[in-house]
């Protein structure tokens, strides 16, 4: 009976999977039905709602990108040298205070989160760079590098307490430092694990919704600068799905062609992890 139960589990997991992507597929096709491809790939120019609709994807994804690099620049040092520190030097009274909170951290409602980047870290931010507009793309992003920090120097921490201490003894034997221990031999051995934590928080701030939403803002235009407004593929689909759109519309069914757009490249990101991991894999 136990086998089935567990059969059944996983047979749900892969049919609700299926279907998610049939339904993204199918109306991903419909959407491009009426919408060029090439258009929606190369314009620079993303108005669904506007009387003269054109429908660029490149402005949600350069804002996607920004967002989820400079939440990087935050998230994977800090997350890596807190990993390290914890492994490596932190003392096991330390460890068992400091990681429950990195774990309330990782608990934290986005939208709180959201709140924080836009009433704490935007002001900030303005008082040092007065022309910063109040909707802008460095307070979300400094936001969603926080968010993803605790996942990214948990599961770090738990690769690298997973390498042999047999390794650091021979390393310290042969007159190693502690640091050079730590960044030669440690890290070099856990990388596949340490690889895997950064993709999967560069996943989620990929699909981060609620910090981008309220901090951003939703002017999706094709810009570099962090100091201003953009919009995300994510915060395009909540402006969307706010019932002002007629269900079936070409404005609707842009929604799942951006979530396929979503899809394939988290899909794409995870694959990339999966060869890294196997190809940097260590067997003890």
């Amino acid at each position: 009976m136990v086998p089935g139960v567990l059969f059944s589990s996983s047979l749900i997991t892969v049919l609700t999977t299926v279907g998610i992507v049939l339904v993204l597929l199918t109306e991903t096709v419909a959407f491009f039905g009426e919408v060029s491809i090439i258009e929606f790939i190369t314009s620079d120019r993303w108005t669904p709602q506007f009387a003269d609709k054109h429908f660029g994807i490149l402005p949600l994804l350069v804002g996607t990108m920004m967002i989820t690099v400079i939440a990087s620049l935050v998230a994977l040092p800090i997350g890596l040298a807190t990993a390290i520190y914890l492994s490596e030097y932190a003392p096991e009274r330390v460890r068992k205070v400091v990681k429950p909170i990195l774990e309330v951290l990782a608990g934290v409602p986005t939208i709180v989160y959201g709140y924080f980047a836009l009433t704490f870290v935007t002001p900030l931010i303005r008082s040092l760079i007065p022309e910063t507009s109040i909707y802008n793309a460095l307070s979300a992003s400094i936001v969603v590098g926080i968010m993803i920090l605790p996942m990214v120097a948990s599961l770090s921490e738990d690769a690298m307490l997973a390498v042999p201490r047999k390794l650091r003894d021979g390393a310290f034997a042969l007159g190693a430092t502690r640091f050079e221990v730590a960044l030669k031999v440690v890290v070099p051995a856990a990388l596949s694990g340490i690889i895997a934590s950064f993709v999967l928080a560069l996943s989620r701030a990929i699909g981060e919704t609620m910090i981008v939403t309220i901090a951003a803002g939703a002017l999706a235009q094709v810009t570099f600068n962090p100091l201003e407004s953009v919009q995300t593929m994510t915060a395009f689909i909540v402006n969307i799905s706010l019932g002002d759109v007629e269900p079936g519309s070409i404005e609707s069914k842009s929604i799942f062609a951006v979530g396929m757009t979503l899809f394939v490249l988290t899909l794409t990101l995870n694959l990339i992890a999966q060869f890294i991991s196997r190809r940097y894999k260590e067997e003890y």
